[in-house]
């Protein structure tokens, strides 16, 4: 599956406006450095899985809905991962992508 980052952007941009915010108050909210959103938004950076996870909680929704455009309710579960995600080190993430590669190819 390819992602599409211009598409990304999109949905983002679209979610923050959705909730009245600024630019500024998703990335304080995200703990993400000033002018990366607008540079998300704009598909200029390419944004991590952890920083797509702290977006999604940052705005009050699923990492899906800026991934492939819906919206999954799942109750808190996504935001108890978010939480994990955020505390992890480099390799720790490396560690939790590739699992989560993995699983997503799996037929369950």
């Amino acid at each position: 599956m390819d992602l599409n980052y211009k598409e990304i952007g999109k949905r983002i941009a679209h979610r923050r406006k959705e909730l009245g915010l600024k630019q500024s108050e998703v990335e304080e909210k995200a703990d993400l450095s000033q002018k990366y959103l607008s540079n998300i938004e704009r598909s200029i950076s390419i944004p991590s899985v952890e920083v797509i996870m702290r977006l999604a909680l940052a705005l009050d929704t699923t990492p899906d809905e800026f991934l492939v455009g819906t919206m999954q309710t799942y109750g808190d579960e996504w935001k108890n991962i978010s939480e994990l995600l955020r505390n992890m080190n480099s390799r720790q993430l490396s560690l939790a992508r590739n699992f989560l590669t993995w699983l997503s190819e799996q037929q369950l």
